[in-house]
């Protein structure tokens, strides 16, 4: 099969991993992504296994002018990871995580996952921010900023990055830190896939190994006095206090009572990265805005927590996603997530106000990518659920609920919860950094190779 100037027979000379093609057995596999309702049919998907392999497979659709997909956790909600008719570089197999006790760094490759990563750093007693999912990518959540459970106290993933193997749309790789691409490395901390292929990446860790946490349930009728009192209580709270207020249906856990799975709640999912034996302690405020209805909170590893949620999205369901950052969470935002938040449309679909204040608020907005510097939280509300039957009602209920906050909100969101809808909140969503990343764009990806992501045009 020719396509162009290289052929897919000289493809598979030049690379290690294995070239799906259709027709192949393997293809089906090949082709999915975690959102099932992404059904495309790329040309091949290249299961890189180094970045030589994401090298040629970056040469082959640039040279044979084909759309590039980069996977990695292939956790992207509007199916960037795979496209029609073009190439996937697949980086799933690139799983390594390697840590360096001494310097307190730990390297991990591009398809590597937040469980892969905090395996390996764990048994250092090590650990940084890293989302609220371990099956999600380290790469793409990283290069759209990085919020998780840590962010309080040691910043976003992407403030904790020193620096990136980046594969460029003329297929070199570059390496982009402080010392050298800088502008690269800067537009990589929250400008998303934009700039290349990224195949590895170079992280700080803090000491964090147990943490004293978990969810906390309450009645849906004390559902604005905890979202108020978690927003004035989070101002000013410890930075190694972190987790978030959100709306979930119970699911069938032995902790809830028998009589209330499937009911949705109020709850907060706690997460005190402090001294473990001072964990009661630093919760004991969100057990007093008011009566529990459950709690599954104690000490247990940091990556018990960073994986408590896994069950409830696995891949294969339907995602439809919106979020906003908010400035201040202003008892108008909070009397509109009481009106749709409750409605909930399956036990997997969630509403998470993630606090990004405290270490987040240090850094300049203008010293990375990622601009929203001044935001207090980051709101999502993730349609998830398994029935396609329900895609139109359920895509409706995140679109009326987003319509109802977002005049309470910053014009701009974080661009890892953006859907595919999303294209024309770009420049809304890097305020101030927008025009420096056209410039980087240009410099690294004129003809805008990399375009399947949040894109930023050249």
């Amino acid at each position: 099969m020719a396509m162009g100037n290289l052929s897919v027979d000289q493809l598979r000379q030049r690379v290690r991993g294995a070239v799906v093609t259709p027709g192949d057995k393997a293809y089906d596999e090949a082709r999915k992504v975690y959102n099932a309702m992404i059904d495309r049919r790329p040309a091949a998907v290249v299961r890189c296994v180094n970045a030589g392999d994401v090298m040629a497979a970056v040469d082959f659709a640039r040279e044979n002018g084909l759309d590039l997909a980069v996977r990695g956790g292939g956790h992207s909600v509007p199916g960037f990871g795979t496209c029609d008719d073009g190439v996937v570089a697949d980086l799933s197999a690139m799983r390594g995580v390697r840590v360096d006790p001494v310097r307190r760094t730990a390297r991990a490759e591009g398809g590597a996952t937040w469980g892969d990563f905090n395996a390996a750093t764990h048994a250092f007693g090590l650990a940084t921010t890293g989302g609220i999912i371990s099956t999600t990518g380290v790469g793409g959540l990283t290069l759209g900023g990085g919020l998780g459970y840590l962010d309080r106290g040691l910043g976003l993933s992407c403030d904790n990055l020193v620096s990136a193997d980046v594969v460029t749309a003329d297929g070199r790789l570059v390496v982009a830190s402080e010392q050298e691409h800088e502008d690269l490395f800067w537009a990589l901390r929250g400008g998303g896939g934009n700039f290349g292929a990224v195949t590895s990446l170079e992280f700080r860790l803090s000491p964090v190994k147990d943490i004293y946490g978990g969810p906390i349930l309450f009645e849906l009728d004390s559902a604005g006095t905890v979202l108020r009192s978690f927003r004035d209580f989070i101002a000013d709270a410890p930075e190694q206090l972190g987790g978030f207020p959100a709306f979930q249906i119970a699911p069938p856990l032995p902790f809830i009572p028998e009589d209330r799975h499937g009911e949705p709640f109020v709850l907060i999912v706690s997460c005190w990265a402090g001294p473990p034996e001072e964990g009661e302690r630093a919760l004991q405020p969100f057990h007093d805005f008011a009566p529990v209805v459950a709690e599954h909170v104690g000490v247990m590893p940091y990556p018990a927590l960073n994986s408590a949620f896994d069950a409830l999205v696995p891949p294969g369901l339907q995602h439809y996603w919106k979020a906003n950052f908010v400035t201040e969470l202003s008892d108008a935002a909070i009397e509109a997530h009481l009106v749709h938040g409750p409605r909930l449309p399956a036990v997997n679909s969630t509403v998470h106000i993630y606090p990004i204040n405290g270490a987040c608020h240090r850094v300049a907005p203008d010293a990375t990518a990622f601009a929203y510097r001044d935001a207090s939280f980051a709101t999502v509300i993730a349609g998830m659920w398994p029935d396609p039957a329900d895609n139109e009602a359920n895509t409706a209920w995140v679109r009326d609920y987003y319509e109802a906050t977002a005049p309470h909100s910053e014009e701009g969101g974080y661009v890892n919860f953006m859907a595919d809808d999303d294209q024309g909140r770009i420049r809304a969503n890097y305020k101030g950094n927008y025009d420096r990343l056209v410039e980087v764009k240009r410099t690294y990806d004129p003809g805008n190779l990399f375009h399947l992501n949040q894109n930023i045009r050249p």
